[in-house]
């Protein structure tokens, strides 16, 4: 199970309070890192999502050191890193969310098995969302058996 993830925004502030909207949750400041926020859901499942200033990386300490964070001045407006995160809204309210911020939302097939609301805060970071029924497919989608199946019949 995941619990967080973190990722980097242009105004994290913004961002954190669309996602808050999405997952039904709080956003508070996060101190570790100046300028960030984190979105805390009541779930019971610990789920949160840090929101870092966009040029904020987060480096191996020395030693027994922590984690720290350095300035990246010139940070790309792309990353790899995307999460699919299950939420109680249906496609048409994650549709409007999306209008409203001006940000790309659009339904994608992943598999024949499910589909998914792929989501791009900023224009710039993919979260995928699932809506209960695409919870249900993903779920029988991503069962190991059925996914090996689907591997070798690809």
């Amino acid at each position: 199970m995941i619990h967080h993830f973190s990722l980097a925004a242009r105004d994290p502030g913004r961002v954190a309070g669309v996602l808050a909207e999405v997952i039904g949750g709080q956003v508070f400041d996060f101190s570790p890192f100046p300028g960030s926020r984190i979105v805390v859901a009541d779930d019971g499942h610990g789920t949160a999502i840090e929101v870092y200033p966009l040029g904020l990386e987060l480096a191996p300490g020395t030693g027994s050191d922590p984690v720290h964070g350095i300035d990246n001045p010139g940070p790309s407006d792309f990353t790899a890193t995307h999460a699919a995160l299950s939420v109680a809204l249906d496609e048409v309210a994650l549709l409007e969310i999306a209008h409203r911020e001006g940000w790309r939302a659009v339904v994608c097939a992943r598999t024949a098995e499910f589909r998914v609301v792929e989501f791009w805060l900023e224009n710039r970071v993919m979260l995928e969302f699932l809506t209960p029924e695409m919870a249900r497919d993903y779920l029988r989608a991503i069962a190991p058996d059925n996914f090996e199946r689907a591997r070798r019949e690809a």
